[in-house]
């Protein structure tokens, strides 16, 4: 399971810069105005071979109590809450603040592992910068430039230490000792992921595998299906009936992305008596970026006349055009309708994931690729493809070799795409075309 880092701070101390450098992106609008990020930003990111996710917050205001401040405030402090590691950042030129102050008591009451960076360091003497943050009792404080990256790379490792430190090693061999294949249950609340678990599991199974406090971790729950044997990995937080309440149906997307890294196939599910909202397709964005097997259930299709069917059809080729690999089904997690042929597509899903593509028929499929269609010519070259091999499975990588390949647009790469799918079958899985260019010995860079 992935370690969780929130970073934590009053505004415009440089969270989003910290945010950008460790997710080696952009994601993360930086500017030198206080405010600038409002809501949660979640991004993945990776040191060495330690990956991990981290969440950007808005400036704090714990104790604000109506306004955009407020609603910033409930942001960051869901933040802390599904994090493993709370980084909190003060502003090392300004020095300590009585907001700094605030944001530690709410800190030290929340129970996380919270660890004080002092940035904007770059140029200043250690002792200097840190010696009046020893006054919020937090330990030694860490000192950065999340600008220039000074420290960054030691700050992580550290952080990454203590989350792994302070889990249970019986949670690790549990994970662990899990069989079958790994299915994430993914989607926004009251779209019917628990009456699909139970669905799947039996009406008399009673479950109760979650409690308090545990709301960023995944619930695993091995079960059987005709000789099969299966994994759930449910992001509903299944609960007793009688203690589902509202805080604890809040969608955490934390646990969602956690919940796909794991998975070997994620099945998204839409409820179909609703419209297809922005945050389904953000959920299946995330699964698109992951690379996951994925196939997509419509709940609640029961019920609904022909009219209403045929917009909810509409509505996902508008906006989940980007699933077309994916299988669709229709069902009713209540009744138990469809589930057959969605468990099906399940395993048709696993398989094309974990495909074994020999470079003799990955080569055959280029050849009958290219002498159908050539790729367009760039000036006066055109791109030469070889040869190709497998470079990887879930998702499968097909890796293809020849020269001037960085010539070919993505017209092309998704015509490739398209044959490589046809001619081995590959349905439910994205699949991922790598173009590595042969250098010519003979030519020297000219400067």
């Amino acid at each position: 399971m992935k370690p969780v880092i929130a970073l934590v701070g009053r505004p415009n101390v440089g969270k989003s810069t910290l945010f950008n450098r460790l997710t080696r992106s952009r994601d993360a609008l930086v500017a030198d105005l206080p405010g600038l990020t409002r809501d949660r930003h979640y991004g993945e990111g990776r040191i060495g071979e330690r990956p991990f996710l981290v969440i950007d917050t808005g400036g704090f205001e714990p104790v604000a109590k109506e306004g955009i401040m407020h609603e910033m405030a409930k942001q960051t402090k869901q933040a802390v809450a599904e994090a493993d590691i709370v980084v909190f950042i003060v502003d090392g030129r300004q020095g300590l603040t009585p907001h700094d102050k605030t944001i530690t008591d709410f800190l030290r009451k929340s129970g996380r592992q919270v660890m004080l960076v002092v940035n904007k360091a770059e140029g200043m003497k250690y002792t200097s910068v840190t010696a009046e943050f020893y006054e919020l009792g937090l330990g030694d404080p860490y000192v950065i430039s999340a600008a220039h990256g000074d420290g960054v790379v030691d700050l992580v490792n550290e952080s990454l230490d203590l989350a792994f430190a302070q889990r249970e090693p019986e949670a690790e061999a549990e994970t662990a000792a899990t069989r079958g294949i790994k299915i994430a249950i993914v989607g926004r609340p009251n779209v019917g992921k628990s009456t699909l678990v139970n669905t799947l599991l039996g009406e008399d199974r009673v479950i109760a595998f979650d409690m308090p406090g545990t709301t960023r971790d995944s619930i695993e729950i091995p079960f059987e299906r005709e000789g099969k044997h299966y994994t759930l990995i449910d992001t509903a937080g299944i609960r007793r009936r009688g203690k589902v309440f509202e805080a604890i149906e809040k969608f955490s997307v934390v646990k969602t992305l956690q919940s796909i890294s794991e998975a070997n196939v994620v099945l998204l599910l839409l409820d179909a008596q609703q419209d297809i909202s922005e945050q389904d397709a953000h959920i299946a964005g995330f699964v698109l970026e992951s690379g996951r097997a994925l196939v997509v259930g419509v709940n609640k299709w029961d019920g609904l006349d022909s009219d209403r069917r045929d917009e909810i059809k509409m509505d996902m080729e508008r906006k989940l055009s980007f699933l077309f690999f994916a299988k669709f089904h229709f069902i009713s997690a209540l009744k138990g309708s469809g589930i057959g042929p969605l468990m099906k597509s399940i395993d048709s899903a696993y398989a094309a994931a974990m495909a074994k593509l020999s470079t003799p028929r990955l080569t055959r499929a280029l050849i009958e690729a290219v002498e159908h269609q050539q790729p367009r010519r760039k000036g006066s070259i055109r791109p030469k493809l070889r040869y190709a091999h497998q470079g990887g499975q879930n998702p499968p990588i097909v890796v293809i070799h020849g020269n001037a390949l960085d010539a070919i647009d993505d017209n092309y790469r998704r015509y490739l795409e398209k044959h490589f799918r046809e001619t081995f079958s590959l349905v439910g899985t994205p699949l991922r075309i790598e173009l590595r260019s042969s250098k010519n010995p003979f030519t020297k860079d000219q400067k």
